[in-house]
């Protein structure tokens, strides 16, 4: 039953790891990570946003008129350090992904209880060092929008934060929560095996032959060698 409930816990990490990396590689290819629009009388007359590779702005009719950043070398450093935690935390997803494969309990390849108890934690450190770059990368970027748009002596256009970023935190939270669970199969493992040790002691020292005790086995003779002498006693006067 306790082996089940593992499994099942496992099952239950590794979905929720998953959701969490498929929001932050989602993440780095989405638009609107900071958003601005300019609004006339009546409707908007244009939207402006931007995300890690690009800057566009929509007009009322729904056309989008896009520029690719032109050169990573001068871009500012917040967003260069945002593109390289973003990739980070995907590239750490994926093979965080491979571990849990291997080290969970429902799989049949790992080899021994304590070797795949021992690559699933492996696994956790992955995903939370995963949503741990997506997080850090995110709040960064807000940090930035944030302090410009509340800055009285800012006075270029001002941004909004973008859905972008709080699906790029869900994903974190998701990643973080599911590879603490994954941490914690290393201790379940342990317990399972010392469990199984235990078991194997009790059984091989149920089934081992009984020896005999010594003091035991001299009484009983001295009594038999007292029961023999009293009948050759009894049969001396006969």
């Amino acid at each position: 039953m306790s082996k089940m409930s593992n499994m099942m816990t496992e099952i239950f990490a590794f979905l929720l790891t998953i959701c969490g990396w498929v929001l932050t590689a989602s993440t780095v290819a989405t638009d609107y990570w900071k958003v601005s629009s300019v609004d006339g009388t009546v409707i908007t007359t244009a939207t402006f946003w931007s995300n890690l590779w690009k800057t566009c702005v929509t007009d009322s009719t729904g056309v989008s008129n896009c520029k690719d950043f032109p050169s990573m070398l001068a871009l500012d450093g917040y967003i260069q350090l945002c593109r390289g935690l973003m990739i980070a935390a995907v590239c750490l997803g994926f093979f965080g992904a491979i571990f849990a494969l291997v080290g969970m309990k429902c799989t049949k390849i790992g080899g021994s209880q304590k070797a795949k108890a021992r690559t699933a934690c492996l696994a956790g450190f992955h995903f939370i060092l995963d949503g741990i770059c997506s997080l850090t990368a995110c709040s960064l970027y807000a940090h930035k929008i944030t302090s410009e748009f509340f800055d009285p002596l800012f006075v270029a256009q001002k941004f909004e934060l973008g859905g972008s970023l709080f699906i790029g935190w869900g994903g974190s939270i998701l990643c973080i929560l599911g590879g603490f669970v994954f941490c914690l199969s290393l201790a379940e493992g342990f317990d399972l095996r010392e469990a199984e040790c235990g078991y194997n002691r009790a059984t091989s020292f149920a089934s081992a032959p009984q020896r005999p005790n010594p003091s035991t086995t001299l009484q009983k003779d001295c009594q038999d060698q007292a029961g023999t002498s009293r009948q050759f006693g009894r049969n001396a006067y006969v």
